[in-house]
């Protein structure tokens, strides 16, 4: 690829999609309703995080350099995990940040299961459905059988990898996936509806891909859009604790760790969807363009959006 390409309540609550991942409401310590510019051992300095008690992966997109010495705005794109378990005070922090618009990546089945976004009063929600390939109905059936042999069989010996890995994949391929992210693209680079909000369930794969992809967009360098998305490993880390031990102390998983590979992302995730990309665009200038129908008057739009 030539240097200048830009580049997921159980049978119960548990049963969530762990793969793009519901997982349970965590307690986070307070902060100030702004978002916090001390990322806590955040290996991306130019974070800020929004902690919240009912959301673990909520943060600005903004602040990182771009190739030509730009800046990412801060205060215009926010990336986050499922908001349906936000409090009265999680939900006073998001008014503070002055959104207007928030774009759920979540199916249906998924909204049902964990509930629909709590939002402040006066936002916008804007329902953009992107599957997941299947990979939350395998996950969900393995913990229902209980049974090691059987979940061992359909997560094990690298498949848990596997599905992730065509999930990234579908991210590209699918028409309709496309459709959705594009739309949240175009959403941005018209200032409709910002500053904007956009959030899956765990916030790491769909939406991870959707701020690679805009960070790489406007001239973000690889390494810096790949930290941000590899940023969703540390701040998920305690919850995905929670939820492997108690996973097994309910006697649903002899060996939680099979689940390991579906709570965390990759590089090899993220590179089966660039590669997807090369392979059906060119790489992602063309996944941009060709993929998401992206004119060159919006690609121009979004930068003057997002840079100072």
């Amino acid at each position: 690829m030539r240097a200048t390409r830009l580049l997921r309540r159980t049978a119960g609550t548990t049963l969530a999609a762990l793969a793009l991942g519901a997982l349970p409401a965590c307690t986070a310590a307070e902060a100030p309703p702004r978002p916090d510019r001390s990322p806590a051992a955040s290996p991306a300095s130019t974070v800020h995080r929004v902690t919240l008690h009912g959301a673990v992966n909520v943060r600005d997109l903004g602040g990182y350099r771009a190739a030509d010495g730009h800046h990412v705005r801060y205060g215009r794109v926010f990336r986050a995990d499922g908001l349906g378990k936000l409090t009265p005070a999680d939900r006073a922090k998001l008014a503070a940040l002055d959104l207007r618009t928030v774009v759920d990546f979540r199916v249906p089945a998924e909204t049902a299961r964990d509930g629909a976004d709590r939002l402040p009063r006066g936002l916008t929600l804007v329902p953009r459905a992107v599957a997941d390939s299947g990979l939350n109905d395998t996950t969900n059936r393995a913990l229902a059988t209980k049974d090691p042999a059987t979940q061992r069989k359909l997560l094990g010996e690298g498949r848990a990898a596997r599905l992730m890995r065509a999930t990234y994949r579908s991210f590209v391929t699918d028409a309709k996936s496309r459709r959705q992210f594009a739309a949240t693209v175009r959403d941005i680079a018209d200032g409709k509806g910002a500053p904007l909000l956009f959030h899956c369930t765990a916030g790491k794969d769909r939406t991870g891909w959707l701020s690679y992809v805009l960070l790489r967009a406007v001239g973000v360098p690889e390494s810096a859009a790949t930290r941000d998305y590899l940023l969703s490993n540390e701040l998920r880390a305690a919850a995905d604790r929670r939820t492997r031990a108690g996973l097994k102390k309910a006697g649903r998983m002899r060996n939680p760790e099979l689940l390991t590979p579906l709570l965390k992302v990759r590089e090899d995730y993220l590179r089966a969807a660039l590669d997807q990309a090369e392979q059906d665009y060119g790489g992602l200038d063309g996944y941009l363009t060709d993929g998401l129908g992206l004119d060159t008057s919006t690609l121009a739009g979004l930068r003057a959006r997002l840079l100072r």
